[in-house]
């Protein structure tokens, strides 16, 4: 009897061996489509070889961004975010359509349970009276189960993983983009705020400017050309304010979608020269390492993946499909009776199907499959080449940036010498006023200019560590219970 086990065992356990395999081709990560070095030239800073630097890939955010109002600003957005919340809840979808998937490797055993009671007509019963007839049962059943063979249930829950890996990367993607975009709006308000500061004290300097000249023009010291001037530089200044007011009151309220919350008073930034050193300059490090561990290349990765592993439930679709029904249990015509002696019944009936003629439908869904892996192959290199196209157009700015910055400060510095003295020219009566009015002009446009390219350069070493895949989070298979 023993014996007859083992005979009986040793074929299962085969049949769960072969249930491993799978017909899919075997991955190759495809080679990257950009060049191994960034683009170099004029715009482009030469590498310094200073490993001080740290790769944004493995920089926490807490560790870019230093300053603590916007660390507390992006922590509250992480936690209130919808977009981010609805691709948290994608992972837990897909990680549920995973378990779905993967729950069919294993046979669903199911306890059942029946009861019966039914009269039948004496002109219907075989014994020509009529008759009460009872039936009743339970048992343990498998349904419908198949036996693997040829690892297309397999290839479908690798299909599963996949897909559901993916949505973990996209999650990681909306974290970083969140994160850039707090950053970005955070310093993009605190520019319109000392924008619209610098617009107030023009404004406030050019109505002192014309009270003087209304004066001087009431005892004939000055024309009226030079009083008009002055109040198109009051009227010019006006404008200004009430620009940059509309512009920082919509800059709070995109703050607040984007936090997902109202933001506190004490969160907000007051000037942007404040902020000069929130963030950490960071290595862009070389294309072949960090644009392989963006989560959106990984994602598009993790679907190539997923379709190669598609290609394999395609083929075995061409093999026979094995699958058992059984069934144990007790059964009689009296619920009292249900579980006396001789009252067990079993039920096995094995189901297989062999393809022979389909007009060519399983190779159809094949060619799909394989298409469809063609396919994910192009986005996937076009993921990373739209990486590297990112990646060196913040370079090329990044590289030219400073040199901008300095030119708008020197500009900015000769222009505010320009304006002392051609007021003092005028103070003195050897200009006129118009000379005034285009030192001052040019002062305030330099004033602006300088602000913007503060701006413009924060915003370039923020978008800069988005692109680079920042963030300090490894990337590793998530734990699926």
């Amino acid at each position: 009897m023993k014996a007859k086990s083992t005979a009986l065992c040793l074929p299962l356990a085969a049949l769960l061996c072969l249930g491993g395999c799978t017909m899919a081709p075997r991955y190759a990560r495809p080679e990257p489509p950009v060049p191994a070095a960034w683009p170099s030239g004029q715009a482009y800073q030469e590498p310094s070889g200073n490993q001080a630097d740290q790769e944004a890939a493995g920089l926490a955010w807490q560790e870019f961004f230093v300053d603590a109002q916007l660390q507390k600003l992006i922590a509250l957005a992480l936690t209130n975010n919808r977009d981010l919340r609805i691709a948290a809840l994608n992972i837990e979808r897909s990680r549920a359509q995973y378990r779905i998937q993967r729950a069919e490797l294993l046979p669903q055993i199911d306890a059942t349970g029946a009861g019966s009671k039914q009269r039948i007509p004496k002109t219907l019963s075989s014994t020509g009276q009529a008759e009460t007839v009872e039936q009743y049962s339970a048992g343990l059943g498998v349904s419908a189960y198949e036996l693997d063979l040829f690892g297309r249930v397999q290839s479908l829950k690798d299909r599963a993983l996949e897909h559901h890996l993916a949505t973990e990367q996209a999650r990681r993607t909306v974290q970083i983009s969140l994160v850039a975009e707090v950053a970005a709006n955070y310093l993009s308000l605190a520019a319109d705020r000392e924008r619209l500061q610098l617009a107030r004290e023009t404004l406030t300097t050019q109505q002192a400017t014309h009270q003087l000249i209304q004066r001087r023009f009431e005892v004939g010291a000055a024309s009226e050309l030079d009083l008009r001037q002055a109040q198109t530089r009051v009227d010019a200044a006006r404008t200004d304010v009430a620009r940059y007011t509309t512009l920082v009151a919509q800059d709070e309220n995109g703050l607040n979608v984007v936090v997902g919350a109202p933001v506190p008073a004490e969160l907000l930034p007051k000037a942007l020269s404040e902020n000069l050193t929130a963030v950490q300059d960071i290595a862009p490090g070389l294309p072949s390492e960090v644009l392989l561990r963006r989560p959106d290349v990984l994602a598009a990765e993790n679907l190539l993946k997923g379709y190669n592993a598609n290609i394999g439930a395609a083929r075995a679709a061409f093999f026979p499909r094995i699958t058992l029904v059984g069934s144990v249990g007790v059964g009689s015509d009296e619920l009292a009776t249900l579980f006396s002696s001789g009252s067990g019944a079993w039920a096995f009936a094995p189901n297989i199907v062999l393809p022979i003629f389909d007009a060519g439908s399983r190779w159809a869904s094949l060619k799909v499959a394989e298409v469809d892996r063609d396919i994910a192959v192009a986005q996937y290199e076009k993921a990373i080449q739209t990486a590297f196209r990112e990646v060196a157009d913040a370079l090329a700015q990044r590289g030219t940036i400073d040199e901008q910055l300095t030119a708008q400060q020197s500009l900015t510095d000769a222009t505010a010498t320009s304006h002392r003295l051609s007021q003092a020219r005028y103070e003195k009566g050897v200009d006129s006023y118009l000379a005034v009015l285009d030192s001052q002009r040019s002062l305030y446009g330099a004033q602006q200019e300088l602000i913007a390219t503060r701006l413009i350069r924060l915003l370039n070493m923020v978008t800069l560590y988005k692109v680079l895949g920042g963030g300090g989070e490894v990337a590793s298979a998530p734990y699926i219970p």
